[in-house]
């Protein structure tokens, strides 16, 4: 998967964009750990129970140069990718999923628009 300038996953509300005033230090305060390869990581699980430890995990990661990024949910081993927006059955890890990148939206670190 190549870094991308918009990602919608599929049946989102929203595409996100990495915004153009992003900063290193930013992604370090909202928790993204720098890899040996110099990009940015951020893995959260989205769990329907908080701290069962049954989720589907995303993770985000920005490139080093700041120009591009990847976003993916997948199953519990990380090979799949999962939907999350199919089901009403998600509708609590939806929330979670929304309520994070709405957090990383006011940082200044991805701009979103409605698809």
């Amino acid at each position: 998967m190549a870094f991308e300038k918009e990602i919608h996953l599929t049946d989102c509300r929203y595409s996100y964009t990495l915004n153009d005033n992003v900063k290193k230090y930013t992604l370090r305060d909202t928790t993204f750990i720098q890899t040996r390869v110099g990009n940015y990581e951020l893995t959260r699980l989205l769990e329907k129970v908080p701290n069962s430890g049954d989720g589907f995990p995303l993770k985000i990661i920005v490139n080093k140069d700041l120009t591009g990024f990847k976003l993916s949910i997948t199953d519990k081993s990380g090979l799949r990718l999962v939907n999350i927006f199919k089901s009403e059955d998600n509708k609590v890890v939806q929330d979670k999923f929304y309520f994070l990148m709405d957090s990383l939206v006011e940082r200044d670190i991805f701009s979103k628009k409605e698809v």
